[in-house]
């Protein structure tokens, strides 16, 4: 008798929770029904902060997560790297010849940056306060900026052709600068021929082959097309018509060159003769297969540094950063693999499915190609995420620095517009992630004691891409 009672007490007590999972998974369910969804792929998970899976569709297997990638990413950047890691770039002579300047980059995505409340060009006039302390401006000078620390692969080679030459599909090297993004300007008032092109900014030797065509829609269906270190760009697709000037934004080709570049002119203003620039593209690629290697022989006069690591982290996942992340698994790779003639980006990869791997996670669920999320053959579970979601929060010394970076729905970010005026705005902290055909959604719902780490995954939808958005709101809705 007593037994019985027993038994009854603890399914007694099992009712609020099992009918809790019911009404979530009915929320699951009316989700699926979405007419939209009828030929995707959807993943849902999620978990409380003890680990337990609340809610559940299909977690385990692994999609496509555009830019939720990037919640990976940056958690691995802050447990490898630290909050307050900072970037470094050197200003330095040449013990071997006293007329040479040297810039050596390490991999600083934010010199003369747009973001993170910087100004621009703020920096330049730093370095040549500390050059003309430092060298005899009576004296030509030559500029070798040396931007091979991450090696000049650049971009992952599994980035489509329609993204090269962007300004979110920007190459990564030892050096960046201006976010390695310019704007090239139009105007688009004349209807009879395509959009001309007016200027560059900052100013490029680009070669332009124009053929743009305009809309009505108002919306920019432009695209810039190019390889790194080719200052030849073809422009595709439409823009608005009926505009004075019109800009889309494209890649910095060559961004170590050009900051030499500018370097120089800066100089020559402060009556400098600047003889020969280069970077140290040609030298690598000369030398790689050399036992002995050359390097420079650099006094170091001045380092400059990043901001800390925390605030590019909160940037990368706020404005959802392409080039910063992309900076940040890169970084990650020469944390392991200190040889710059080891590729970086392989290296980062490798580096932070080691860690995961160690913490206990199924690092099978995640195939990952580059740390932006930019590449469609990405792919991780939705389990996978929930789990490294759970571990920043409960296990992490970096839990709150990450939670911070994670934008808030209905208030700030890439989710400003989610979730805004309902019960759930500022209480869910999560990252989106959209490329075509795919819509994922990842973060936090917090409030007080009601902690849970969610992952929504969709792949291969039809119809527009708001419906899908306004589905998962309601999901969200639902589930919390």
């Amino acid at each position: 008798m007593k037994f019985k009672i027993q038994y009854l007490l603890f399914v007694f007590a099992l009712i609020p929770y099992i009918s809790f999972a019911q009404t979530k998974q009915a929320g699951i369910q009316q989700f699926l029904n979405n007419k939209g969804l009828k030929h995707a792929s959807v993943g849902i998970c999620v978990k409380d902060f003890s680990g337990k899976q609340i809610a559940s569709h299909n977690p385990e297997k692994s999609y496509t997560p555009a830019s939720i990638l990037k919640v990976v990413t940056t958690a691995t950047s802050l447990e490898v790297l630290g909050a307050e890691y900072k970037y470094k770039t050197t200003l330095a002579k040449n013990n071997n010849d006293k007329n040479r300047l040297l810039i050596h980059g390490y991999g600083d995505p934010t010199l003369g940056t747009e973001h993170l409340e910087n100004i621009p060009n703020a920096f330049l006039s730093q370095w040549v306060d500390q050059i003309k302390q430092n060298t005899d401006s009576t004296e030509n000078i030559d500029i070798t900026v040396i931007d091979d620390y991450f090696g000049y692969e650049g971009i992952s080679d599994r980035w489509i052709y329609q993204d090269l030459g962007n300004y979110y599909a920007a190459a990564t090297y030892g050096i960046s600068i201006f976010d390695n993004t310019y704007k090239l300007y139009f105007n688009t008032v004349r209807r009879d021929t395509c959009p001309v092109i007016i200027r560059t900014d900052p100013e490029m030797n680009i070669e332009f082959k124009n053929i743009l065509r305009l809309n009505s829609s108002g919306q920019d269906n432009g695209y810039i097309h190019g390889e790194p270190f080719s200052n030849k760009r073809l422009i595709t697709g439409d823009i608005p018509g009926g505009k004075a000037s019109f800009s889309i934004k494209g890649d910095i080709p060559n961004p170590g060159l050009y900051l030499g570049e500018v370097l120089a002119k800066k100089l020559s203003e402060d009556n400098y003769k600047v003889g020969k620039i280069e970077n140290t593209y040609e030298r690598y690629y000369d030398q790689m297969y050399k036992d002995k290697k050359e390097s420079s022989d650099e006094k170091v006069f001045y380092t400059h540094y990043s901001f800390p690591l925390k605030d590019i982290v909160k940037d990368t996942n706020v404005r959802s950063n392409n080039h910063y992340a992309e900076h940040l698994i890169r970084t990650v790779g020469r944390e392991k693999e200190k040889d710059i003639y080891t590729p970086s980006l392989d290296a980062g990869i490798e580096k932070t499915k080691e860690l995961w791997k160690i913490r206990g996670f199924n690092t099978n669920a995640l195939m990952m190609y580059d740390g932006s999320g930019l590449s469609p053959a990405n792919a991780v579970s939705p389990a996978f995420m929930c789990d490294l979601l759970v571990y920043m929060q409960t296990k992490s010394k970096n839990a709150d620095v990450f939670l911070e970076s994670l934008p808030k729905a209905g208030k700030d970010g890439t989710v400003k517009n989610r979730l805004k005026g309902t019960r759930l705005a500022g209480k869910i902290a999560m990252k989106s992630g959209s490329i075509n055909g795919v819509q994922c959604f990842s973060g936090y719902y917090i409030d007080g004691d009601k902690k849970y780490a969610f992952t929504i995954m969709v792949n291969k939808f039809t119809g527009p891409r708001s419906e899908i958005v306004r589905a998962i709101d309601t999901l969200l809705l639902s589930l919390f």
